[in-house]
């Protein structure tokens, strides 16, 4: 994998982070919904349903919200993965490119301008700062840190 497809992953599992929290809302709606909980507003109905059918509704949703939490946790894990890795370039001002980029999802224009440099300057650092997460990553894989002695 390369450094750009291993750092742009932070934006999908941002986009995923997101629609699990929004299906999460919708199940404490529906056991919400389903839970028989009088509101004052509403009439009281009469209900057909059985007590352990709906306990059993109300439980499946509670087993849904966990794996649903579940799996947010583990992309909270993957997106702390890659900051990590982000914070392991050297250069500060190649670190805050690849922030601002992978992790803020600011646009090129939007970067450079918060940074006080042109547009192009800031592709050019961005390069460079892949560039150094590629051999981050590689170090990785291979298990050796030339920084280290054999």
């Amino acid at each position: 994998m390369t450094a750009y497809e291993y750092l742009s992953q932070a934006y999908m599992l941002d986009q995923l982070i997101q629609s699990k929290l929004l299906q999460i809302e919708k199940l404490k709606a529906l056991a919400n919904s389903t839970s028989g909980f009088v509101r004052p507003d509403r009439p009281v109905v009469k209900r057909t349903r059985s007590t352990d059918t709906m306990a059993e509704t109300v439980m499946k949703i509670m087993e849904a919200e966990k794996e649903l939490d579940e799996e947010i946790d583990a992309m909270v894990d993957k997106k702390l993965e890659i900051a990590r890795t982000i914070s392991m370039v050297q250069d500060l001002a190649w670190q805050l490119v690849l922030e601002k980029r992978y992790l803020n999802f600011e646009t090129w224009e939007r970067i450079a301008a918060e940074m006080y440099i042109s547009s192009r300057t800031a592709l050019r650092m961005h390069e460079k700062a892949l560039e150094a997460v590629q051999e981050i990553l590689d170090r990785e894989v291979s298990g050796h840190d030339p920084e280290l002695p054999s």
